[in-house]
């Protein structure tokens, strides 16, 4: 079982790699747009150092995060939308390389980098946390309501985190341009949450308690 969980983890990973190059060096027109390998190495070396983790300590925590299929209709349309949304932010980046549009300066995308890798930081803390994490909409036997550590604060710290690595990528690529793209993803993920949210106070214990007592959805004080 394990050694099937793991040829399905590399294979995923492998054309994950390999779908982010397509996607960034051919609209490019060059292997030296090296923003676009920056955001290759810091995008996919966490995520190879998490997976390793999980496959080691969690492994049922890292079959729930290789699931794509979603089960509701709403939720399947927003992981299409998403999907779209990435494709043209990547392509839009490396076109906006080839041809000199806008692009930002060094230090702001090194500052990027810092900031995608502490939102990397946050999201394996957010799985350290909630052993249920999945990357489906679903309610699994036995889970339970999470009170403690960053679920103290807001009520979806990993969309937090996501959000977080999402709008930092096209800065990575130095791209205003596809920053302007993955803005759309706001109103995506508030969508995504609304309806989980309905999910989650039909189907598990205490939700609606957890909601009266932790007010914010992903950032504090704001929303």
């Amino acid at each position: 079982m394990k050694t099937n969980l793991l040829l399905r983890a590399l294979t995923k990973y492998i054309v994950g790699v390999v779908a982010v190059a397509l996607l960034l060096f051919l609209p490019a027109g060059t292997m030296c747009y090296w923003q676009g390998w920056l955001l290759i190495s810091s995008l996919f070396v966490p995520m190879l150092v998490v997976g390793v983790v999980l496959y080691a300590k969690n492994p049922a925590l890292l079959e729930r995060r290789l699931q794509a299929k979603e089960g509701r209709a709403e939720q399947s349309l927003v992981v299409r939308l998403s999907g779209l949304l990435f494709v043209a932010s990547f392509v839009v980046a490396g076109l906006n390389y080839r041809f000199a549009w806008l692009l930002l300066p060094a230090w702001v995308v090194w500052l990027a980098v810092g900031v995608f890798l502490m939102s990397y930081l946050l999201y394996a803390e957010v799985m350290r946390e909630n052993s249920y994490l999945s990357r489906t909409i679903e309610v699994q036997e036995g889970q339970e309501v999470v009170l403690t550590g960053l679920y103290a604060v807001v009520r979806h710290p990993m969309y937090l985190a996501t959000t977080l690595l999402f709008l930092t990528m096209p800065l990575v690529l130095a791209s205003p341009l596809s920053f302007a793209v993955m803005l759309l993803y706001l109103p995506l993920i508030a969508r995504r949450i609304a309806d989980e949210e309905c999910l989650l106070e039909e189907q598990l214990a205490g939700y609606k308690e957890y909601k009266a007592c932790v007010r914010y959805k992903m950032l504090p004080f704001i929303w």
